[in-house]
């Protein structure tokens, strides 16, 4: 939708990668996490919450 290279990268099966992304994500374990240039955005419902609020082009350097 918003027209923007990400890469994927699936924890589910690596411990080490998940711990790495709970350290990254303040404590949050739940999947998906997004992060902006190695910044915590949030879960799905924080990135659907801040693009209702149109605030996520701002967050993704969109503007």
């Amino acid at each position: 939708k918003k027209n923007i290279k990400f890469s994927e990268i699936d924890v589910s099966n690596n411990e080490a990668l998940r711990e790495k992304m709970t350290i990254m994500a303040n404590g949050a374990r739940s999947v998906p996490q997004i992060f902006a240039d190695n910044i915590h955005i949030g879960d799905c419902d924080r990135i659907y919450k801040l693009d209702q609020e149109k605030k996520l082009d701002k967050l993704l350097g969109l503007e």
